[in-house]
């Protein structure tokens, strides 16, 4: 691994990270608005190459005994010539020093742009573990695909790979789930990024160590600023925000009391967004 590379500007160089202008928050899906946005997949190099594979990994979905030899090739590719994406990973195996497992695991869909490359430089089996609990494994080139039965791999252990963390809740609603279903027993989950919001601690509950390459919290931002990525008003805005989300939104519509109506007026994913806002308590009509 490159020892001069540094995770928080290879989030903001690809994009992975956008921290919006003090009046301009960004929308969540949840209908609350928040200082930054994060695209962990955008580190496959820039925002096209990930679209683009994000496209083909929701044709692959479909034909899940091929998906890893269909991916494997092309991610690998990606690898080679983009340098951003090629350290990503290599941090990645970098941080799994002394972690013993068999199988590489990665659930639909971002989870693919790392399991699958981390799998192939290991020369680890990888299971693919899609949204509704099926799970394929394939051999460690990628081939020899075949859905996995209860208790097939009993005796191994799985390390699964994820883009990022938040709640941890699709690992507690799916991806252990299956994993314990397949026989495989878990005990480390490597992510690039932490969302810090509870999700190390639900899978420290369960069993399972977290394994991060950046935590998103108000150093990484502070180291940032520092580096001239973010002024000091973004920076100040999401301290508010770290701080308290609730507390953040109540000032930004005191602020700007036309806002809510003038998403509505846009239409679309604005008013949808606004509209769900309202339903939670926040901002007037």
């Amino acid at each position: 691994m490159n020892q001069s590379f540094s995770i928080v500007q290879a989030l903001f160089d690809t994009k992975a990270i956008r921290v919006a202008p003090a009046d301009q928050p960004f929308w969540y899906t949840s209908g609350t608005l928040g200082p930054y946005y994060i695209n962990t997949h955008f580190l496959y190099g820039n925002e096209a190459n990930a679209n683009a594979l994000l496209s083909e990994i929701e044709i692959a979905v479909k034909m899940p005994l091929e998906l890893p030899h269909i991916l494997t090739e092309m991610i690998m590719e990606t690898y080679q010539q983009m340098p951003v994406f090629k350290a990503v990973i290599d941090s990645l195996i970098g941080a799994l020093d002394g972690v013993e497992f068999d199988v590489v695991t990665g659930g639909e869909r971002r989870d693919f742009f790392f399991s699958i490359p981390v799998a192939a430089l290991l020369n680890k089996p990888h299971l693919t573990i899609l949204k509704d609990g099926q799970a394929f494994w394939a051999d460690k080139n990628g081939q020899n695909g075949h859905e996995v039965k209860a208790n097939e791999l009993n005796g191994q252990k799985a390390l699964h790979i994820a883009d990022l963390v938040t709640e941890a809740s699709s690992y507690t609603r799916t991806w252990l789930p299956t994993l314990n279903r397949c026989g495989l027993s878990i005990d480390a989950t490597a992510v690039v990024v932490d969302r810090d919001q509870g999700g190390r601690e639900i899978l420290e509950d369960a069993g399972v160590k977290l394994i991060a390459l950046t935590k998103i919290n108000e150093d990484l931002f502070k180291q940032a600023q520092l580096a001239g990525l973010i002024s000091e008003q973004q920076l100040d805005q999401i301290i508010q925000f770290t701080q308290n989300p609730h507390h953040y939104m109540q000032a930004f519509f005191t602020a700007h009391p036309a806002f809510l109506n003038q998403q509505i007026a846009i239409g679309g994913k604005a008013e949808e967004r606004a509209r769900r806002c309202l339903e939670q308590g926040y901002g007037e009509i």
